[in-house]
């Protein structure tokens, strides 16, 4: 910490209560003026999980903060220990960039770019971090139920996107692939040469596709760890003991969205539950059946959860953003339980919703998982036909949304979705 005594920590809290209250949209300028005296940096680039799977933030030297790519910064936050700092070098526009990276305890990430770091600069930074992250993770659960709404219609429109660019490049490097093999063409080397160049860029391109679904989802193992880490600070200071129940470690990973509003969901159940006296004990277990995260909260208080309760009554309008249900049953003298199912896709049509367009039921099948952002090959085998009819599908489900792509599609699902549920 820089020399200064109680005058430079009156500063230094000063600078972090304004910190910490500021806009979202001051937060990386304030944060960079906090960190400064401790770690002088030309660039400072945040990545906090939110509803959408994270968010970007920076300031500084935009060659640093504009050029590292997402899916890099999401990578380096999964391979770093919360609660931790380390020197790593970045190749940024093609040179490279040393940086000091922070990771909180909540799993935030912070990139200083070309650090100078004081005497114990790094780990007064890192605790200030540490505060800081914890206040983003807050506001975030502090968020309207629409804001995860939004979030969850987003997620097929932004799935069906990816999906329709991973098709589109696939389909071009495969007919690449396929007439440079054609024995019509006489030149070995230069065939041998350009399909080699032409797979490489048909893997890379796949496996990019597949890091960016990685990057919307979280394992469920690691989100029901980031609860506990989460009802820490709610359980510290009060005579409560919060029991787990491990989800399996092989169940599916859930989207962003539905890993961040069960957390937030099950935070605000537990503040409900202990509204009521001569609660002690909160059992809390998480589990999967392939289509859904299951919730399963009890206490041991008296039975006596009313309906009125404010607290309840956000964890419900939570759920139903998420398009989940909520289930509570009070037994007098023996407790509550509370049971929450959360779909792990994003909404899928009513018949109501695709009737407008005629489509088969077949059709409509297709379309439903076509919009959740699923591939050709993985609506085939859901439905148990094969990738021709799934193509042929789709097809005929253009021709009637009057759309030429996956992402109209989607967006045209989502829009006639929304229009239906207002109605």
């Amino acid at each position: 910490m820089p020399d200064g005594g109680p005058d430079c920590t009156r500063t230094t809290l000063r600078e972090l209560a304004e910190t910490v209250s500021a806009p979202a949209a001051d937060l990386p300028a304030r944060l960079s003026q906090l960190l400064s005296p401790f770690v002088a940096h030309s660039a400072l680039l945040l990545l906090a999980a939110d509803a959408s799977g994270g968010h970007r933030r920076g300031v500084g030297d935009r060659g640093f903060v504009d050029d590292v790519p997402l899916i890099e910064l999401d990578e380096l936050r999964r391979s770093a220990q919360p609660g931790t700092s380390r020197r790593i070098e970045l190749t940024v526009a093609d040179e490279p960039r040393g940086a000091l990276q922070f990771t909180s305890r909540n799993g935030a990430l912070l990139l200083l770019a070309d650090p100078r770091v004081g005497h114990d600069g790094g780990s007064t930074a890192l605790d200030l971090w540490d505060i800081v992250a914890l206040r983003v993770q807050e506001l975030a659960d502090a968020a309207p139920p629409g804001y995860l709404k939004l979030a969850r219609a987003a997620s097929g429109e932004r799935m069906g996107a990816l999906t329709e660019l991973a098709d589109e490049y696939s389909t071009t490097l495969e007919s690449v692939l396929a007439a440079l093999r054609s024995t019509r063409l006489d030149d070995a080397a230069a065939r041998a040469s350009a399909t080699a160049v032409a797979a490489e860029g048909l893997v890379h391109l796949r496996t990019a596709s597949d890091r960016v679904r990685t990057f919307t989802e979280e394992p469920v193992t690691t989100a029901f760890q980031r609860l506990r880490e989460d009802l820490r600070p709610l359980v510290r200071y009060r005579e409560l003991e919060v029991q787990f129940v491990e989800p399996p470690a092989d169940g599916r990973p859930l989207p962003s969205e539905v890993a961040h509003g069960a957390r937030a969901v099950v935070r605000g159940s537990i503040l409900a539950l202990i509204d009521t006296q001569g609660v002690s004990r909160v059992r809390v277990q998480w589990d999967c059946d392939g289509e859904n995260l299951l919730i399963d909260l009890r206490d041991d208080g008296p039975g006596d959860l009313g309906a009125a309760s404010i607290q309840l009554e956000l964890v419900r309008h939570r759920v139903s953003a998420l398009g989940g249900r909520l289930v509570t049953h009070a037994t007098p003298g023996w407790g509550t339980e509370m049971s929450i199912v959360i779909p792990l896709d994003p909404p899928q049509s009513a018949h109501e919703a695709t009737a407008v367009w005629s489509l088969r039921p077949r059709e409509a099948d297709v379309l439903q998982r076509l919009a959740a952002g699923r591939r050709n090959r993985e609506i085939a085998a859901d439905l148990s036909i094969s990738e021709n009819t799934v193509k042929f599908h789709v097809a005929s489900i253009y021709r009637k949304l009057g759309v030429r792509t996956r992402a109209e599609a989607t967006a045209v699902y989502h829009s006639r979705l929304g229009a239906s549920a207002a109605g």
